[in-house]
């Protein structure tokens, strides 16, 4: 199937008529890609709601549509400043292969504003144009499923939102569960087996008497009654599900913001305090043994080129006493040696070297000793001890004010930090409505598990019940029914109904493992980290993704980052438009709002051309932004380009062909 014309007339912001080529193959090699460049606002979303609007009318799931009625979102979509004498109106050409030929049918959908009977006029156009296929628009949706199931269609059709959603979940939404079923062919079982149940409810019939028809169909209206409420509150349990994950997500947000703006420092606003005077207090402390230490010696640290002067010129006066005192009493000594001389018998002129000799001793020891300048000192020994314990005890007390003052800085620096915290924290009232906030949403959250909780018990209990009535039903067929005649049928359904609960399982599992194996090697490409997983399984009832490493070990999805979560959802898709056999176009809206640039690029180069043989990008100038688009140009991807023009003023697109936004 691919898609080749989409027009618009009055139709959201596009006013008069307006016409898309989507075909993508050219005279040359086809390329992919239908490049579509608009602004948030400017009218992608709306495009994407068009081609479905167009394919499933009513039945279309568009995302501007919430909870309006069909009248209404037809009556929203209506342009704003359209003659009311015109209709707004979609068509969407296409072609798809039948009866191994090719056929061309053009949708075409009209209404006018406040339509009287709350529908759209459809109109099915052959290969010229010219004449309406009436045959199938009465049968259209029937016809529609076929080629394009509207339960798949949002695997095909989908919007960076969707894949978000589906990256962020731990298991896939029930929507997009039941899409994969249908998609790898799943439900033929289960509807097989239904249509088995019925088969074998109506030979009962034929086969019980009259006196026994009307307890047959007491059972079987207590069956049908508990299958439909089992049907109910199956789906009561999956909106359940997604309540509580849509209130996990509020409820981590509103932590996330306790958190941010201080609340969770509030909570802590006591302590931080307490901290804050010990800080102080212990600062105070140093203070005081520094004011004790700079009271002492620590002074003196300023003049430490006085100290200096003053210990030498103490040494040299000290020594040069010492040296005075020691010549006198060698000058004595010589005096006394040459009065014994003289004494003694030893001539006058013996006696003169002596003295000549002694004279000259006393001098050569005390050359370089004499005094040049005046002692001005004058300090005695025990003032030159004093400067020398001085001088030690000042070295100490400089080491410790240096130790006290490092020490003081970071105790300041730390009180810093508590001070901004506790200026940061939330004011009470402020903090006392983040803390209430953060308590409404965890009560919602335990509220709603416990909801969820009871409902699926009860959806238990009503599992044992319908179990419990079919084994009565069938014991009243072996007990009260004759079977000789059409009661193989019966026996022979319960067979098949084994065998095909057997081939149900085998086919899950066998299409799972493919799907498993396509998956991971989709995840692989596109992502750039290649020793990331080794292994990825798929649940066989809730379809979750389940990553191992080379390790054998799980990989928690939190692990992984937001770029690597969107890209396991893209390649999730991807696997499953592989694994289906499809040929049918892919469509995606702002498809890398959370990607970085090295996953960007991957997915530029990797996916997108590749994704399938049409593919229809609706994307802002920051997601496919220059680089992106120069690089898809470069590898021959793009078919055509087209920039959606979206005027403030006026609220109007205008659709520009061959062009982008460079």
């Amino acid at each position: 199937m691919i898609f080749l014309e989409l027009v618009l007339q009055n139709f959201g912001p596009y006013s008069g008529r307006q016409v898309i080529n989507l075909d993508p193959r050219g005279e040359d090699n086809p390329h992919p890609i239908i490049l579509l460049g608009g602004m948030n606002g400017g009218g992608k979303t709306t495009l994407m709601d068009s081609i479905r609007l167009a394919l499933y009318g009513q039945r279309a799931q568009c995302s501007t549509r919430g909870n309006l009625s069909y009248s209404d979102f037809l009556t929203q979509c209506v342009n704003s400043q359209a003659n009311p004498a015109e209709k707004t109106r979609v068509e969407l050409l296409f072609e798809h292969i039948e009866d191994d030929k090719p056929i061309k049918y053009r949708i075409v959908r009209t209404w006018e504003k406040n339509p009287k009977d709350g529908k759209d006029t459809l109109g099915i156009l052959g290969d010229d144009d010219t004449w309406p296929v009436d045959s199938l628009v009465n049968i259209w949706d029937d016809y529609i499923e076929n080629l394009l199931p509207l339960g798949i269609s949002n695997l095909f059709l989908f919007d960076g939102e969707q894949v978000k959603e589906l990256a962020e979940q731990e298991t896939p939404p029930q929507i997009v569960i039941e899409a994969i079923r249908g998609l790898l062919g799943l439900e033929l079982a289960d509807r097989l087996a239904v249509d088995l149940e019925i088969l074998v409810n109506r030979k009962r019939k034929e086969l019980a008497e009259t006196k026994d028809l009307a307890e047959l169909e007491e059972l079987e209206q207590r069956l049908k009654s508990q299958q439909e409420d089992y049907q109910v509150i199956e789906e009561k349990l999956a909106t359940v599900k997604n309540e509580i994950e849509e209130l996990e997500a509020i409820q981590r947000e509103a932590l996330d913001k306790f958190v941010s703006e201080g609340g969770k420092i509030a909570a802590e606003r006591n302590q931080l305090e307490q901290q804050q005077k010990e800080k102080s207090s212990a600062a105070e402390n140093i203070r005081q043994s520094m004011y004790a230490v700079a009271a002492e010696a620590l002074p003196l640290a300023l003049i430490p080129n006085l100290l200096s002067q003053v210990q030498t010129q103490g040494a040299k006066e000290f020594r040069y006493q010492q040296i005075q005192l020691a010549r006198d009493v060698l000058l004595e000594r010589d005096k006394r040696l040459l009065q014994w001389l003289n004494k003694l018998a030893i001539g006058s002129e013996q006696v003169d070297k002596i003295q000549s000799f002694l004279v000259e001793d006393v001098d050569n020891l005390y050359t370089g000793y004499a005094q040049t300048e005046a002692l001005w000192l004058l300090a005695d020994e025990e003032s030159l001890s004093q400067l020398d314990n001085t001088r030690y005890h000042l070295q100490n007390a400089k080491v410790l004010a240096k130790q006290q003052l490092v020490n003081l800085k970071s105790i300041e620096e730390e009180s810093i930090v508590l001070a901004r915290q506790v200026q940061t924290a939330a004011e009470p009232e402020a903090y006392r409505k983040l803390r209430e906030t953060v308590e409404t949403a965890q009560n919602q959250v335990v509220q709603a598990k416990a909801n969820y909780e009871t409902t699926r018990r009860t959806l238990l209990e009503l599992a044992e019940s319908i179990e419990q009535t079919k084994k009565e039903l069938k014991e009243y067929t072996d007990r009260n029914i004759d079977t000789k005649n059409r009661g193989h049928i019966i026996t022979s359904a319960a067979k098949v109904q084994e065998t095909l609960k057997l081939f149900r399982e085998k086919l899950t599992l066998r299409k799972l493992n493919k799907l498993e194996e396509e998956v991971k090697n989709c995840f692989l490409y596109l992502l750039h980290k290649s020793d990331l997983v080794y292994r990825l399984t798929i649940d066989t009832k809730t379809f979750a993704l389940s990553l191992f490493d080379f390790d054998g070990k799980p990989v928690p999805k939190h692990r992984l980052s937001a770029g690597e979560k969107q890209l396991l959802a893209i390649a999730f898709l991807w696997g499953l438009a592989k694994v289906s056999g499809l040929r049918l176009p892919v469509a995606i809206d702002t498809p890398l709002g959370r990607l970085d640039s090295s996953h960007r690029q991957n997915l530029v180069e990797k996916y997108f051309p590749a994704a399938s043989h049409q593919v229809i990008l609706l994307s802002t100038d920051t997601e496919i932004g220059k680089q992106e688009v120069e690089t898809l140009r470069s590898n021959e991807a793009i078919a055509r380009e087209y920039l959606l023009q979206y005027n403030s003023t006026t609220r109007q697109t205008t659709i520009i062909e061959n062009k982008y936004f460079w």
